[in-house]
């Protein structure tokens, strides 16, 4: 997966999330939406991190998706 790959999945998660936002709040969609902004998150997590690689000079490819549950715990 390169940067190109990562912004796409963004992209498409942002759009999903707005139609959920938009389309009320049935049950299942807002467990949806519990999931797309926590895989949103973990986008941009792999995001930063592979950008920071390749500033570094290592390589960004190394990196991979963080569970959600390390990602989701930055902020505590």
């Amino acid at each position: 997966m390169n940067d190109k790959d990562v912004l796409g999945q963004i992209h498409d998660l942002v759009a999903e999330e707005h139609r959920l936002r938009e389309a009320g709040g049935s049950d299942e969609e807002r467990a949806r939406l519990a999931t797309v902004e926590q895989q949103l998150d973990q986008c941009w997590d792999l995001l930063r991190r592979r950008r920071a690689r390749e500033d570094a000079g290592q390589d960004p490819t190394a990196e991979r998706v963080r569970p959600s549950s390390e990602v989701e715990s930055y902020l505590q």
